[in-house]
C-alpha cells in the first residue's frame, strides 16, 4: 500500500484523537485510551515540537490513493541542538500487519541519516509488543535497557547512525 508522510497541523487533531482515543491502539503505549482534554494538551505539545525542524516532528500517514488516514509516525527531537531523535509510530488497527509501520520506520530512519547532527535514534516500546520490537530490530535497532516510563514498563531500543569514535590520526 502506497502512503505519504505529512507533518501534522493544528487541523489534524481529530485524526490524532482517533488514534490516541482508541483503547486498542493505546493498549501497548499507555495501557489506556487518552481522554479528550489530555489529548488536546498533548497535541499542543506536538505542535510546538513540530516547529523545531522541518524534517523532525510528528507526521500523519496518509494512504496515497484514497487520502485515508492510516496513523502517525514521529521522528522527534527535544531541542534544535539535539543529537538524538525518538522514532515512533501508531496505526489504526485495520492497518496492522500490512508492513506499513516497518516502511514508516525505514523512511524516518532515512530522514535522520540525512542530518549529520543526529548520531543516534531511540525507540521506547512496551516489552510485550513483539511486532514493534521486530520492526525495530529488522531496521537495525538493538535493545539497550528496560525501564519504567510514567509507571509503565518500557524497553529502550537504539540505532547508532554515526559513530562518535574518530580514527587515530597517527595510524
Amino acid at each position: 500500500m502506497k502512503f505519504r508522510l505529512e507533518k501534522l497541523t493544528p487541523m489534524d487533531f481529530p485524526v490524532y484523537f482517533s488514534l490516541v482515543g482508541d483503547e486498542e491502539v493505546m493498549a501497548m503505549i499507555t495501557e489506556r485510551a487518552i481522554p479528550l482534554e489530555e489529548a488536546k494538551s498533548d497535541y499542543e505539545k506536538r505542535m510546538l515540537e513540530n516547529q523545531f525542524h522541518n524534517d523532525f516532528g510528528h507526521f500523519k500517514i496518509i494512504q496515497e490513493k484514497s487520502g485515508d488516514f492510516i496513523g502517525v509516525g514521529k521522528l522527534e527531537i527535544e531541542t534544535l541542538d539535539s543529537t538524538e531523535a525518538e522514532l515512533g509510530y501508531m496505526l489504526l488497527p485495520k492497518y496492522w500487519g500490512k508492513g506499513i509501520a516497518s516502511e514508516v520506520a525505514g523512511r524516518l530512519i532515512d530522514v535522520a541519516r540525512k542530518h549529520n547532527f543526529i548520531t543516534k535514534l531511540f525507540a521506547i516500546i512496551d516489552p510485550k509488543n513483539i511486532p514493534s520490537r521486530k520492526i525495530l530490530t529488522n531496521n537495525g535497532f538493538v535493545s539497550k535497557e528496560f525501564a519504567d516510563f510514567d509507571g509503565l514498563p518500557g524497553e529502550v531500543l537504539e540505532l547508532v547512525l554515526i559513530s562518535c569514535h574518530h580514527p587515530r590520526k597517527d595510524w
